[in-house]
């Protein structure tokens, strides 16, 4: 999809609208492997500790048996600078697609 550098939009803190700069939530760095499956995901939701018949929670069935389908496309999400006050504001639902282009 593509956007344009500079649009006018509502600015909810000047109460008006002005222009806004539109630009890319960036992704950031992964902390920690918290993969699906993973030993350290599960433990974080409270699994695996105590006594009794909890020593299942790490092992999965044969992976013939099931399929991880991945996503083709991520949800991007747009931050819109106003050029007055300088606030940013994003949209409160991201857009799935597999290309963004601004300019």
């Amino acid at each position: 999809m593509k956007f344009p550098k500079e649009t006018r939009r509502y600015c909810p803190y000047c109460k008006k609208h002005t222009k806004h700069t539109i630009s890319i939530l960036s992704a950031g760095r992964q902390r920690g492997s918290l993969r699906r499956g993973s030993l350290a995901r599960a433990r974080k939701r409270g699994l695996g500790r105590g006594k009794g018949n909890l020593g299942r929670w790490g092992s999965k069935r044969a992976v013939s048996k099931w399929k991880r389908r991945i996503k083709s496309t991520q949800r991007k999400v747009l931050l819109y600078k106003c050029q007055e006050c300088g606030k940013i504001k994003g949209k409160s639902q991201g857009i799935r697609t597999s290309k963004i282009t601004i300019g």
